[in-house]
């Protein structure tokens, strides 16, 4: 069975409420003659006190607030009765204002300081002093019977005091405390996000190294395979020019010959593109319209989705390699329309964020595998039957030489959205440095 909210019994028991228990049963233990609605009274407070870190519905200020009134009452119920259960030699009840249990009016007021700020605390210090003054009015106190001296006057308004300058010295340290914790709560958010941005500036380096890897590896590879392909691709055509024409079989294995090797040709490029370091040609771009074009290439490939515009019109014209750029967003409006049903739509968005052009790619298609997201812009890893896997290995390099970030956010079933951020303004390289004579 659950447990319910409020009473969240689960928290454990800290060695201040033994203490508090302690405390409590030794006030009980020394009651004049084992009163025992004065000790059931002692074990409420107690109770109060040692339930105040237990209950969920404390964590919230007005619950601090009722919950410290309630002690404040019970404290006043008991410095009352026991006032008028103890009497003077003669036989007269004494009063409230000479209980010996006026301190516990400290508990709630204490209690209130740590949770409360100033004002709070002033206002449970005045409602503890009241409280005890209260007990000089007539109704609680017989004037005719019972006389304070000048003595006895001093005593109750020094106590009074007393009271409101624990509750003022119990909130100066509270306050000392909240803010030495809310320096430690920035420490750590600062530091927990100090270490985020180094996981994610290892797994860049990681990336990094595993695209120079694997592209002087293509690189090596292509240069290599060419050669053979073309001495290939060559004999391939004087086959087909010397075999006789009535041999139709032969000759449709020299084209069969000729097409693959052009299409071996055609991936080795696509290596070369993706080994060769790039050279960014940076010039003042319009971003619309670099999306425009990538988008219309990519209708062409996929005519039965629809591709919807939202641009933001804020976006100034600023330094990009266009034609590169219009290659990374053609990849992903393409993959996006892959991606999505006949007859589904495709939006592209753009926002100005802080000096950085977000490039928002959305779909509704099926989704990426979760174990797929962490992998999807490595080579060669792809999902698709016929596909090499360096699509997006190319869009996530371009993206990177421009200084930005490609992210991808996704759930199976209902589709993905993929960020590009740019800088709008790329930092200016500073002034060569002078030679020291």
């Amino acid at each position: 069975m659950p447990a319910h909210p409020y009473w969240d019994w689960l928290r454990p028991v800290k060695l201040q409420d033994l203490v508090w228990l302690l405390l409590f049963g030794a006030l009980a233990a020394t009651t004049e003659r084992g009163d025992p609605w004065v000790i059931a009274m002692l074990a409420a407070l107690a109770i109060l006190q040692v339930l105040e870190t237990k209950l969920a519905m404390l964590s919230s200020q007005r619950g601090r607030i009722y919950w410290n009134l309630l002690k404040l009452l019970l404290g006043v119920v008991l410095i009352g009765y026991t006032g008028n259960h103890m009497y003077t030699e003669s036989g007269i009840p004494i009063g409230g204002i000479e209980s010996r249990y006026w301190m516990v009016l400290a508990v709630p007021m204490i209690s209130a300081a740590t949770a409360l700020d100033v004002g709070g605390t002033l206002v449970f210090s005045l409602l503890a002093a009241g409280s005890y003054l209260m007990f000089l009015l007539p109704p609680f106190f017989d004037w005719k019977q019972l006389k304070l001296d000048s003595t006895s006057v001093t005593d109750v308004v020094l106590r009074a005091a007393f009271l409101a300058m624990v509750g003022n010295l119990a909130n100066i340290l509270a306050e000392d405390l909240r803010a030495q914790n809310q320096k430690f709560r920035r420490t750590a958010e600062k530091l927990a996000e100090a270490n985020v941005h180094i996981q994610e500036a290892e797994e860049a380096v990681r990336r990094s190294d595993r695209l120079a890897a694997l592209g002087q590896l293509s690189a090596g590879l292509a240069h290599e395979l060419r050669n053979p392909l073309g001495t290939i691709k060559v004999s391939s055509e004087m086959l087909g020019r010397s075999v006789a024409s009535e041999n139709e079989v032969a000759r449709e294995v020299a084209g069969f010959i000729a097409t693959e090797v052009d299409r071996c040709n055609s991936l080795i490029t696509r290596f070369l593109q993706f080994a060769r370091p790039l050279e960014l040609r940076l010039e003042a771009a319009d971003l619309a319209q670099v999306l425009d074009r990538a988008i219309q290439s990519a209708e062409r490939e996929a005519p039965g989705i629809a591709v919807y515009r939202n641009y933001a019109p804020e976006i100034p014209p600023f330094p990009m390699d266009a034609e590169l750029l219009e290659r990374v967003f053609y990849n992903l409006v393409l993959n996006a329309a892959q991606a999505s049903p006949s007859g589904g739509a495709v939006t592209v968005k753009t926002r100005a964020a802080g000096g950085t052009a977000e490039i928002a790619v959305i779909d509704r298609g099926a989704g990426i595998h979760p174990k797929h997201i962490d992998t999807i812009f490595n080579p060669f890893f792809t999902t698709k039957p016929t596909g090499v896997g360096l699509g997006l290995a190319i869009v996530s390099k371009i993206v990177d030489e421009h200084g930005g970030k490609i992210t991808v956010e996704s759930e199976l079933g209902k589709g993905s959205v993929f960020r590009v951020l740019l800088p709008i303004e790329r930092p200016e390289p500073g002034p060569p440095a002078e030679a020291s004579s």
